[in-house]
């Protein structure tokens, strides 16, 4: 988490006011925001059921499923559709949820908790903070991070509730426009906030927004993953409501661009993937991910698709389209080719030759086959595989990150074959990445003198504790989602009981320590309100599975991975 001091006020002429590199974000808007917060109107376009959501109701079999309404988005985005569940609640308020299932104790708790989080701002929601805990000092827990409010949006999404996630949306956007500077430099113009807050001015009684773009991280990094989380957020709205208006919007759509035009400028890459500093994600402190961490490209490859969705196809957008289109080619070979492992690879690695040159090279990075670590050899079943954690020259980083895994299989950057294998591993590894508490956020972790050096004698990431292998309930929606996603739903029905025998009586942790997830964390916040969403997000993708269409892409064809490797460039 970061905290952030910068601000900009606007005066009582509409006049920006910058002093030194602060600035309070002043809601007085160029354009009229007003017809964008009305409820959206249901589309009423009949469409063809996805593969996606056949498979889901093959699944299911639920008879909802079957007769639901399915519509989808016509001209450039034909693959919108609306949530069966628009202007209905799910399992808020009612003894039953939608579709027969019983609802748990928990769920009303986790409505009402999740609802005493939302921030007002002039008094309209526009988010949820990070956790309501008086018990400790707030720190930056009071602010509305982008990353943490994703499942929140996407349980108030599925609550028939989009009101607060399109002023989310449209305030987070309103921040990007303003210029951003850390000490003498000035950030590109495509960044989005960390987070931000309200601060309310008793004197003037007036209400201004606070912002956050890494001037107070953990290292003064930037969040790179911020930008992914707000185009992937945006796909999800238009995908739940049916209304295209906000992300046809030309501010909107400029927003995309600019996020975009950060990540495809032309540079000094050989590879396609996102070269990043240490604490960029949800892993915000030093970690030993710097590089090309798994979490990020799969970030990316997501939002690129659902860019592509989104933008218009025409001037600019359309230029920005061909560039999309080019990237997401090279970057899905990349990926399939050189982050993913199963016991075929690690053998290969194994087996690996060093100082190959030539365009006839095997060991392309020039991994040495003695780094593989110990661990690796037992931990890989027979039958599953997963995208490692980081890929650059003479590196290979081996541990398994879930985030990553889970976003590279609702993305489709996995193949469906790697998506299967995936959940393989999960249920071969449970017990060491599920164990008592969903789920673990990197496995193994790091110690002794290791982890001296990859962090710094952080004393919050000691062995199996935060990030460091601790195990986190929110990913449990990402979890969920993947599982239905793969047609084993049964695995998340078995996580969520798991989870549900202790998060509630142990007032929502953030996260919890151990090896197999038994202790609450010891620097973790209660009432953290993203385990809150998550569960709630988790249990109505179970009840309804077709919520599942917010946050997966079907598997792009013509991305299919060819059976051999281009060894060379030629000339």
């Amino acid at each position: 988490m970061s905290a952030f001091n910068m601000s900009v006020d606007v005066n009582q002429n509409g006049n920006m006011k910058n002093a030194d590199s602060s600035f309070t974000v002043d809601d007085i808007d160029d354009i009229d925001f007003s017809k964008l917060l009305e409820k959206p109107r249901p589309l009423n376009i009949d469409r063809l059921r996805s593969l996606d959501e056949r498979s889901l109701t093959e699944l299911t079999g639920s008879p909802q499923l079957r007769n639901a309404d399915n519509a989808s988005r016509a001209q450039d985005h034909s693959e919108y559709v609306i949530s069966p569940s628009v202007g209905k609640r799910s399992g808020f308020n009612t003894p039953r949820s939608l579709h027969g299932f019983e609802s748990h104790p928990m769920v009303g708790e986790a409505w009402d908790a999740l609802r005493r989080s939302m921030v007002y701002f002039r008094g309209q929601p526009v988010g949820t903070i990070a956790a309501v805990d008086n018990s400790e000092e707030k720190l930056n827990y009071d602010q509305v991070f982008v990353r943490d409010f994703v499942p929140s949006a996407l349980a108030f999404l599925m609550n028939g509730e989009p009101d607060i996630v399109k002023n989310f949306i449209l305030k987070t956007l309103r921040l990007q426009s303003w210029e951003k500077k850390i000490d003498r430099f000035q950030l590109g113009e495509g960044v989005m906030p960390a987070s931000f807050k309200v601060f309310h001015d008793p004197v003037r009684n007036h209400e201004t927004l606070i912002a956050d773009f890494g001037e107070s991280a953990i290292g003064r990094v930037a969040p790179v993953d911020s930008g992914f989380w707000w185009i992937i957020l945006l796909r999800a709205y238009t995908k739940s409501t049916g209304d295209s208006s906000l992300a046809d919007m030309p501010e909107c759509q400029k927003g995309i661009r600019l996020i975009l035009s950060l990540c495809l400028s032309e540079g000094f890459d050989t590879f396609p993937t996102l070269l990043c500093a240490d604490g960029c994600c949800m892993i915000d402190r030093r970690m030993g991910v710097y590089g090309y961490p798994i979490e990020i490209q799969a970030l990316f490859f997501m939002a690129l698709r659902c860019a592509l969705l989104l933008l218009k196809h025409d001037g600019e957008g359309k230029e920005m389209v061909e560039q999309i289109v080019k990237r997401l080619h090279a970057l899905s070979y990349h990926m399939r080719s050189y982050f993913w492992l199963d016991l075929k690879q690690l053998n290969d690695i194994y087996r690996y030759k060093t100082e190959e040159y030539s365009h006839t090279a095997v060991n392309k990075f020039n991994v040495i086959p003695d780094s593989l670590p110990e661990w690796v050899f037992d931990f890989m079943p027979a039958h599953g595989g997963f995208f490692i954690g980081n890929v650059s020259p003479a590196r290979m980083d081996f541990r398994w990150f879930a985030l990553g895994n889970c976003i590279a299989i609702l993305s489709s950057l996995a193949t469906p074959e790697q998506s299967t294998a995936i959940m393989d591993l999960i249920e071969s590894r449970w017990e060491e990445l599920v164990g008592e508490m969903p789920l673990k956020v990197c496995y193994p972790a790091i110690e002794s003198h290791e982890w001296r050096i990859v962090t710094g004698c952080d004393p919050k990431n000691t062995r199996w504790s935060y990030h460091n292998g601790g195990s986190w309930p929110v990913l449990l929606w990402l979890l969920t989602a993947a599982c239905i996603k793969t047609g084993r739903p049964q695995i998340a029905r078995r996580a969520i009981e798991v989870a549900e025998a202790r998060l509630h009586k142990d007032h929502w942790p953030e996260y919890y320590d151990g090896k197999v997830g038994r202790y609450v964390g010891k620097q973790s916040r209660k009432n953290q309100t993203w385990s809150i969403a998550g569960y709630l997000v988790a249990k109505m993708m179970l009840e309804d599975p077709s919520h599942v269409g917010m946050v997966s892409l079907e598997e792009d064809k013509q991305m299919k991975p060819v059976m051999r490797r281009s060894n060379s460039w030629t000339c």
